[in-house]
């Protein structure tokens, strides 16, 4: 695996690869991986001849008071397991390479960046669209692989490539949960004891989602408060957001139809996590001793809209 700093070098390897008719799969990360990154990469492996991982720690998507400086960091760490998966680049750059100080263009996708996750993040969407933008442009990879976890992300990039006329297409993977229901994510690292206890309430009010909608329930006045009481009851919690939307406005949803986004994000402590759950993935989970969440499988249908 060599590990390519500059974006000059990356366009040398893209153009040397791309000669040899092998096409290129894209895993954008910010690093300290874990699992679920991996299995990204597992599937840009199938998808593409060449995998090229980015690990950046983009500064453009944190809020002033928020965690750039103290996102967990490993290098050494994500370039051995990187190398363990066979993965042919790995694509890491200094901030200044990706943004110097005279850097002035940004890419926003209008209202779908100001609701859930935007509405509490200010700008953190546009930072996202400018740095995916950008790595598209270095890298031209044919496929790009992200994770269900962060949907609005997923649905947010996905307008931004239809809109822009990206020549990529979308992978959007099942969420990837530790053994006990907690979906993996860089900054459980800031949890303690207590705290990983409590983060568990993330999947079981959704297991609770889908427990009412296996009953046939579909109201979500009725869904929507029951996830809140269970979480507000654990210590260290605090809800930012849990609501249901339309998948491709994001516009609350008071039926719990086919498709529909059942979303939340909640501070453990002083550490926010987010969780989803897809109506329309509801009765196809799979159980792990009750809490096991995950779809079986969650990809792009042929208008580039997530299913299943």
């Amino acid at each position: 695996m060599e590990i390519v700093t500059s974006i000059a070098r990356m366009k040398v390897v893209v153009r040397t690869e791309k000669d040899k008719g092998r096409s290129i799969g894209l895993v954008p990360t910010m690093g300290f991986l874990h699992e679920g990154h991996l299995s990204l990469v597992r599937i840009s492996k199938k998808e593409a001849d060449v995998t090229v991982v980015s690990l950046f720690v983009n500064p453009t998507q944190f809020g002033p008071q928020e965690d750039f400086r103290s996102y967990p960091r490993d290098m050494e760490r994500d370039a051995s397991l990187l190398r363990a998966e066979g993965v042919d680049y790995l694509f890491a750059p200094e901030a200044e390479e990706m943004f110097p100080s005279e850097y002035r263009t940004f890419v926003e996708v209008k209202d779908l960046q100001d609701v859930l996750c935007g509405r509490s993040r200010p700008g953190h969407f546009r930072g996202v669209c400018t740095v995916v933008a950008k790595l598209f442009h270095i890298v031209e990879p044919a496929v790009a692989v992200f994770g269900r976890k962060d949907a609005q992300q997923a649905l947010i990039l996905n307008r931004m490539v239809r809109d822009l006329n990206v020549n990529v297409r979308l992978v959007v993977a099942p969420i990837v949960r530790e053994a006990d229901g907690l979906a993996m994510s860089s900054r459980n690292a800031y949890l303690n004891p207590g705290e990983r206890r409590s983060a568990l309430v993330l999947s079981r009010s959704l297991g609770e989602a889908r427990i009412l909608l296996d009953g046939g329930e579909r109201r979500a006045d009725r869904v929507l408060p029951v996830l809140r009481s269970m979480i507000e009851a654990e210590p260290s919690t605090r809800v930012d957001y849990i609501e249901a939307v339309d998948p491709d406005t994001l516009a609350p949803a008071p039926v719990l139809s086919p498709g529909t986004l059942i979303a939340l994000a909640v501070f453990i402590g002083r550490t926010r996590l987010i969780d989803n759950l897809i109506v329309a993935a509801y009765a196809q989970f799979e159980e792990n001793e009750g809490k096991d969440f995950t779809p079986k499988v969650v990809l792009l249908d042929a208008q580039n809209r997530i299913k299943g």
